[in-house]
């Protein structure tokens, strides 16, 4: 019998007492039960059993009510191990399971991620499967994994017949396909949700939105999101962020905007997504306004919100400002360590860098992992540390046994080229525990290129041939290589090999935003409204960089050319274009932060070190590779990059 507890009440118990209502005799039992953990779910499409289960009763009873009552007490409450206990308690009574109660204890299972019990049930149930019983074990496994499997269900599911999917059946299949990047099975969906009255669910949407977007299709999920008449945040969130995360922050920003004109209120995701793009498009005052509409609207003291502003301004050029909103931060995750990390390592702060990761670790909240690493590498790399790089190289494979990456890897390659140290570089080269990749070799190559080191640029630039035949870059790298040693006949022939193959270089280009527009520059560029203005600052610069000492130094320009015509091709570098134009656009000792597609030349370098000293500026030049603070005459980087 059961206990009175239960047939005296209608009340659900508290999960904390369910264990009270069922005898001690009936935790323990010789009688096998059929709940014994299988390995792996059946293999899909489902065969039907030999026999059909004895413990599927056909009809209710009081007492299956009562068991009811409890089970749905331990589904709301997530109570695993009471509803195992009923569970056991029904078969040894011999009382059994009808439908309603087996459909509890699967989604009681599969909520709890015990998704082999709750297939065991499934399995058994074979009239019975309804498309909630269905929909369990496709969120259970997309959710929990093997992510394939609720792929297979969903197909099963149709094979199966007599049940549609619904709006709660496809954006976990959706989910999964974009874990697995399975564009494929992605597109599939699609398709069936397009001959649906599914296809202009806001959650569905989403999910499609989503998967185009993790599968890299981003217009494709923008033509779903135009084709829906009704959005609410979710959809238009989901959109920004597919923009913000595959390349187009200009866009998600826009959206934004959009959102708000449309009348629809920003939430917490939004801005989010909103001022991580901000972050990637260095439009600082982009994120600026969207801090302040979030603390206006009271989402500026939740920790998700700081995390992603803690990581805006370090990618803005504000790393100080990003320290100050990491400190705000009441409890610190392991992203918020690793965005503060990272953020001092791409400013060259890597003394700052290495003492927060000493205070991560003294603080023992939470362990270290691989981005961690690469935040602590590329802080060493950045700063010339070469035997602190190999020793937290060593620490995070010996005592924290992490495997290596191929960005750990490239990291400590970086460093060891730079510092022409190729013996061991090409040692570690040789005994990586994946493949090299073209960051590897590209970094060698680099350090190549710093220390005129030929022969081993021809090595490099073999491999990378073999790994991206069409990047024009690493012609132009060697070529460079072979002009900075004065082998003009052999930088004409990998220009002329270019030529064939019918590459491009890429042109060089530098972008600065004011007042919330941003002015981009190209190589010699002429074509803006103020140009007459940003080349008569250039000249009045020059005379005064030329007085402190300055000479030209037109090595960085790799042609076969007259000195004069060298000295004109460095002085119209896109660099110095948005430079100029900043400092005549904005009131003395306004900071300026002018962002640039490839790396810096040393020139450039020499010459913003002494405009910044002159003009009484900090000016930041953030690079294809790391950022650069210049202040009174001095770089961030101690001319190591």
């Amino acid at each position: 019998m059961l206990p009175s507890v239960l047939s005296k009440s209608t009340t659900s118990p508290s999960p904390a007492h369910l264990h009270r209502l069922l005898p001690a005799s009936s935790y323990h039992t010789t009688t096998p039960l059929r709940l014994a953990p299988i390995s792996a779910p059946s293999p899909l499409p489902l065969p039907p059993p030999a026999q059909s289960p004895s413990f599927l009763s056909p009809c209710p009873s009081p007492s299956h009510n009562h068991y009811a009552t409890t089970l749905r007490s331990c589904v709301l409450s997530r109570a695993v191990r009471p509803g195992r206990q009923l569970h056991a308690r029904l078969l040894v009574s011999g009382l059994g399971l009808d439908t309603a109660l087996a459909t509890r204890l699967v989604d009681l299972y599969a909520s709890c991620g015990h998704v082999s019990h709750a297939r065991r049930l499934f399995d058994g149930m074979h009239q019975q499967r309804n498309v909630f019983l269905w929909n369990v074990l496709i969120r259970s496994y997309a959710r929990d994994g093997p992510h394939e499997a609720a792929i297979e269900m969903y197909r099963a599911m149709l094979a199966h017949g007599g049940v549609e999917p619904d709006n709660f059946t496809y954006p976990p299949v959706l989910k999964a396909c974009a874990t697995l990047l399975d564009l494929g099975a992605g597109r599939e969906v699609h398709e069936r949700v397009a001959r649906t009255q599914w296809a202009a669910d806001v959650f569905v949407c989403a999910g499609l939105i989503d998967m185009y977007a993790k599968c890299g299709c981003v217009d494709e999920a923008r033509a779903v999101f135009d084709g829906t008449t009704v959005r609410d945040a979710v959809l238009w969130n989901s959109m920004i962020a597919a923009c913000g995360q595959n390349g187009r922050p200009a866009e998600a920003l826009a959206l934004c905007r959009d959102m708000a004109a449309e009348g629809v209120g920003p939430t917490i995701a939004t801005l989010v997504s909103a001022i991580s793009a901000a972050a990637d498009a260095a439009a600082l005052p982009r994120g600026r306004e969207l801090h302040g509409y979030g603390w206006r609207r009271a989402f500026g003291l939740q920790d998700k919100l700081k995390t992603s502003l803690l990581d805006m301004y370090a990618k803005s050029g504000l790393v100080r400002v990003a320290r100050v909103v990491f400190e705000q931060l009441v409890h610190r995750d392991l992203i918020s360590w690793n965005s503060m990390i990272c953020g001092y390592g791409m400013h060259g702060h890597a003394d700052e860098a290495l003492a927060l990761f000493s205070k991560m670790r003294s603080v023992g909240q939470v362990m270290p992992d691989n981005i961690t690493f690469v935040g602590v590498l590329s802080a060493c790399n950045h700063g010339g540390m070469v035997n602190e790089a190999k020793e937290f190289f060593d620490l995070m494979v010996n005592v924290y046994s992490i495997k290596p990456t191929v960005q750990h890897y490239t990291c400590l390659v970086d460093v060891l080229g730079h510092s022409g140290k190729f013996k061991e570089a090409l040692d570690l080269i040789n005994g990586m525990l994946v493949e090299p990749d073209s960051g590897i070799w590209g970094a060698l190559l680099n350090g190549c290129k710093i220390h005129k080191n030929v022969e081993l640029a021809e090595l490099a630039l073999q491999k990378l041939i073999e790994l991206e035949p069409e990047d024009a870059g690493n012609y132009v790298l060697l070529s460079n290589i072979y002009a900075q040693s004065g082998e003009w006949e052999q930088a004409a022939r990998m220009r002329k090999l270019m030529t064939g193959r019918g590459l491009k270089k890429i042109i060089a280009c530098s972008w600065i935003e004011l007042k919330g527009k941003s002015h981009g520059f190209l190589v010699g560029d002429a074509s803006h409204p103020r140009s007459d203005e940003i080349y008569e600052e250039l000249e009045r610069l020059e005379c005064l960089i030329s007085q402190a000492g300055y000479v030209p130094d037109t090595a960085p320009v790799f042609h076969n050319v007259e000195d004069d015509e060298k000295r004109n091709m460095v002085r119209g570098h896109s660099e110095r274009l948005a430079i100029a134009f900043g400092l005549i656009s904005t009131p003395p000792g306004t900071k300026l932060l002018v962002t640039k597609n490839l790396r810096v030349c040393e020139d450039c370098h020499v010459v913003i070190k002494l405009i910044s000293q002159i003009v009484q500026r900090e000016i930041i030049i953030r690079d294809v590779n790391r950022y650069h603070h210049f202040v009174n005459g001095e770089c961030s980087c101690k001319d190591h990059w």
